[in-house]
């Protein structure tokens, strides 16, 4: 079990209707520690990873954070920025 899936049901049994309140939020955080994580395995530092995408590293810290929407075009600047060719979104 993941330690966001741990934090879910954790959470769930604390507050009241927690399923429809996170479900807005779940979607963000998967996707910040997403981009955390691979930003880490490409040993880039937030400074280095900002620096690539022409913003700020206050910024970077909001997107790994689930804090910061992105735009499509955001997301796809972020895939190059990682070396990736493109981005891919699934709905479940």
């Amino acid at each position: 079990m993941s330690d966001l899936e741990l934090l879910e049901k954790k959470l769930r049994k604390k507050i009241k209707n927690f399923d429809k309140k996170y479900s807005a939020t779940k979607a963000r955080l998967e996707l910040a520690i997403k981009i955390a994580n691979e930003r880490q395995q490409a040993g880039i530092t937030q400074k280095e990873f900002a620096n690539r995408l022409q913003t700020t590293q206050s910024v970077i810290s909001r997107i790994e954070n689930g804090k910061q929407n992105l735009s499509l075009d955001m997301l796809q600047k972020i895939a190059e920025a990682l070396g990736k060719s493109d981005v891919v979104i699934s709905f479940r």
